[in-house]
């Protein structure tokens, strides 16, 4: 443990303790106190196996942002960021601190955002021990003479046995994650679920960095030994982390990244994997991490013996595994690499409509962007009966406090700026026919397709230009199996495949109707319907 609080101790943040503050604790004591006060299990291999509670997810109807003056004009005001009044947040922050100062905390220093110019001083407060655990591995560390001098510019009070009263607190339920903007503070209560400390500190930097001029970008990113940098837009379950772990690349990050004027950088300083059915074959470097030291689990299910069960879903599909970066063999240790030449946008379509990979102009890059396709499946969800499209926006609309527009901009000015990279969209979803009915594209297929991508093996082949969807798409790519890169020739009966596209296009003109500030050519770049 290192007994420095660096230059700002608690009473800067109003918390006159009365218990132990242990600053910036070593991973071993962390376990330590998680295994004493039964919180965690350990598993084989050294894991830290833990529970969330009723929360297995994120609660995107409990998230607030304050109306302030400071930041009010700017914030995107809705659904995804529902306003609380300041006097409601100094409410909730003056419960919040009187219940973490009559406990022993955790204190936890670290940055957000690899490159220098543009980090985040980030300080997590907490109770749990195995909350500090997971903050010290998604954030990124700061070494000994960083330390000292570390003055949070963010702040997290984390307390989820605090629930708010509604109709006192303004809250919707007693569950509540709620930042402050000008102040740079974040409560969360009510919940266990350890994701909320992380997109918490993500929501700041998408605030943040439009502001210095750097776009923010859920994404996984990669590079190769030739300096080639890869990047992945996806929303869950699309392959974000799966298909940016890549033996013949190194990782940059799994899942939030920052591009600026010296290129890529990964904002945290480990990854959040999800878990379920997780294959050693297909996924073996996440694999590996399951059966390691410092990887916190939620949810996964172990015997008595404490031998994992990633198959099981007896608690949630939404198992997951933190790790620090650094546990992937090939992973870049200094988190930050040059421009993009590959900007890859990941969708799994339940449909089985959209092909495994098509090449995007710059106008379709930004309506697919806008767009944010993915598909809910039937099973996953109480009253989901058949693939449900979701579109959000931005890859990432929960995590976005200000408009869609800010971000398509800025998207749209890297790809003016840099007109070597191209555009690629990947569709790790159904072939052969909508879900139910065909199969899962095959991993090894996809691998092969971004790799042959990647590599610019793909610039010199023969393309069909898609007569709904108007991308081009490979005829043929070595290696993989022709009939996959033509859907309609998967499906049994071709004409319910006109009609699934059909209905399909339909869907992303409907859904486009909330950017009629895109511009013409980008709305003239979608599906004809």
């Amino acid at each position: 443990m290192v007994a420095t609080s660096g230059r700002i101790g608690l009473s800067a943040h109003g918390i006159r303790h009365e218990g132990h503050v242990y600053w910036n604790p070593t991973t071993s004591l962390l376990y330590m106190h998680a295994l004493l006060r039964g919180e965690g299990r350990l598993a084989e291999g050294g894991p830290l196996v833990v529970d969330t509670g009723r929360h297995t997810g994120r609660s995107p109807k409990d998230k607030f942002v304050v109306r302030e003056p400071g930041s009010e004009s700017r914030i995107w005001w809705g659904d995804v960021n529902q306003p609380l009044e300041e006097e409601r947040f100094d409410g909730l922050r003056e419960k919040v601190v009187s219940y973490l100062e009559k406990n022993d905390v955790y204190v936890v220093n670290a940055f957000a955002g690899a490159d220098p110019a543009h980090r985040l001083a980030v300080r997590v407060v907490t109770e749990s021990p195995w909350h500090a655990l997971f903050a010290k591995t998604l954030f990124i560390d700061p070494i000994a003479e960083e330390l000292a001098d570390h003055e949070p510019e963010a702040l997290i009070l984390h307390a989820p046995a605090v629930e708010a009263e509604p109709e006192t607190d303004g809250t919707r339920s007693p569950t509540f994650v709620v930042l402050h903007p000008s102040r740079g503070e974040v409560l969360i209560g009510g919940t266990y679920y350890a994701g909320e400390i992380k997109k918490s500190i993500f929501t700041f930097m998408n605030d943040r960095l439009p502001l210095e001029g750097v776009f923010p970008m859920h994404c996984s990113a990669n590079v190769d030994d030739e300096g080639r940098v890869a990047i992945f837009f996806g929303l869950s379950g699309t392959g974000k982390t799966t298909l940016s772990a890549d033996s013949e690349r190194h990782l940059i990050g799994d899942d939030e990244h920052g591009w600026g004027d010296e290129g890529v950088f990964n904002i945290e300083g480990g990854c959040y994997a999800k878990v379920i059915k997780l294959s050693a074959e297909a996924e073996p470097q996440i694999f590996a991490t399951t059966r390691s030291y410092g990887t916190v689990l939620e949810n996964v299910v172990t015997d008595e013996s404490g031998v994992l069960d990633l198959d099981s879903d007896a608690k949630t599909e939404n198992t997951r595994a933190a790790y620090k970066l650094e546990q992937i063999a090939n992973a870049l240790p200094a988190k930050r690499a040059g421009h993009p030449s590959s900007i890859v946008m990941l969708t799994a379509d339940a449909f089985g409509i959209l092909p495994p990979i098509a090449r995007l102009t710059r106008d379709q890059a930004m309506f697919y962007f806008l767009s944010g396709f993915t598909a809910k499946l039937a099973g996953t969800e109480i009253g989901v009966t058949e693939p449900q499209p979701t579109f959000s926006t931005c890859f990432g609309a929960p995590f976005l406090p200000q408009p869609p527009a800010v971000y398509a901009r800025m998207l749209g000015e890297k790809l003016d700026e840099h007109h070597h990279a191209t555009v690629w969209l990947v569709n790790t979803g159904w072939t052969g026919g909508p879900y139910g009915e065909g199969q899962r594209m095959p991993i090894a297929a996809t691998r092969g397709l971004l790799r042959a991508a990647l590599s610019g093996a793909l610039d010199g082949v023969e393309y069909r230009v898609d007569p709904v969807f108007g991308f081009e798409v490979p005829r043929e790519v070595d290696g993989v199996e022709s009939s996959l890169l033509d859907p309609r020739s998967t499906w049994s009966d071709p004409e319910a495949y006109d009609r699934n596209a059909a209905e399909l296009a339909g869907m992303f003109r409907e859904n486009f109707t909330r950017f009629e500030d895109a511009g013409e050519a980008v709305a003239a770049a979608g599906p004809v319907v």
